[in-house]
């Protein structure tokens, strides 16, 4: 009978694109990932992959037998989450990308109590500011800000959160009053590389106008709210930042608040998750305990 360990790695083969990149996922040695398909190709009698020095490719028989793999993969993952789920500890590994700052102050916090109820449930949380590959690097589930662009997975809202103008004391003191939306789009600022268009609405009478900073104003852009609050604490211009990232600046004094009187387009958190038959039960377990921390 054939293994279905061989198909896992099949499957991660497929999905990085070569022995060596399937290896490192699997925690394996190209060796025996290698062994493993040559292993699986006998034991089926056709070729799955064809190889040469600088790709692999799939047969026609290996394309058939792909499509295979992945429902068998999840109806066995699906049988074996079945048959724990009278249980309220979870067992296996779950693999999660979000950003550094998201996982600092959200992730990290809600991983103790999640790990206290699953102890047996391991937890391997990638940071990154790019966005990860889902189903090449073999992730569970993604915790993604802002908006869901990727609409080859599945996503679900867990929470909302704001995003507010905020500059240093000292960049207040020293540039001309920030009194309006007008001023403020004028001011010098500080680019976030992944927040797309945004909307600012006037509290008091709901009216609400695109944003549109002077781009000849943005004297650095960055890809990380962290490094933007950074830059905004020494003073270097306008940094439109999360919340609950700069909540203890605001009550410190470190950071003020601009333009109160006016809120930006509230920003979502996401968890995304491959688009396949059935959701595991310990992504579903994890992303409904996120929706009560996020």
């Amino acid at each position: 009978m054939v293994s279905l360990d061989r198909f896992d790695t099949f499957k991660a083969v497929v999905e990085a694109g070569s022995l060596t990149a399937a290896a490192d996922l699997l925690g394996q040695t190209r060796a025996v990932v290698s062994f493993n398909i040559k292993r699986l190709e006998a034991e089926l009698g056709v070729t799955l992959l064809t190889r040469n020095t600088r790709r692999l490719a799939l047969t026609e028989a290996g394309e058939r037998f792909y499509l295979h793999c992945v429902n068998m993969l999840e109806a066995a993952r699906l049988a074996i989450d079945q048959a724990r789920s009278d249980h309220t500890e979870l067992k296996g590994t779950l693999r999660i990308t979000t950003t550094v700052e998201y996982a600092l102050a959200k992730v990290v916090p809600a991983l103790e109590l999640f790990r206290a109820l699953h102890p047996d449930l391991n937890v391997h949380l990638s940071t990154s500011s790019t966005h990860a590959d889902l189903i090449s690097e073999r992730f569970d589930v993604a915790l993604r800000l802002g908006r869901v662009l990727d609409s080859s997975h599945r996503a679900v809202q867990l929470s909302t959160f704001e995003i507010l103008p905020v500059a240093s004391p000292a960049f207040v003191a020293r540039v001309p009053s920030v009194n309006s939306v007008q001023t403020l789009e004028q001011a010098p600022w500080l680019e976030h590389g992944r927040v797309g268009e945004l909307s600012i609405t006037e509290v008091s009478s709901g009216t609400v106008r695109p944003w549109q900073p002077n781009p000849a104003k943005a004297g650095i852009k960055a890809d990380n709210s962290s490094v933007l609050r950074a830059f905004a604490l020494t003073g270097q211009g306008v940094a439109i930042l999360p919340d609950w990232l700069i909540e203890d600046d605001l009550q410190a004094g470190r950071l003020i608040h601009l333009l109160p009187g006016w809120q930006f387009t509230r920003q979502g958190v996401y968890a995304l998750y491959p688009d396949t038959r059935h959701l595991p039960l310990k992504v579903r377990v994890f992303i409904d305990f996120m929706k009560a921390h996020a």
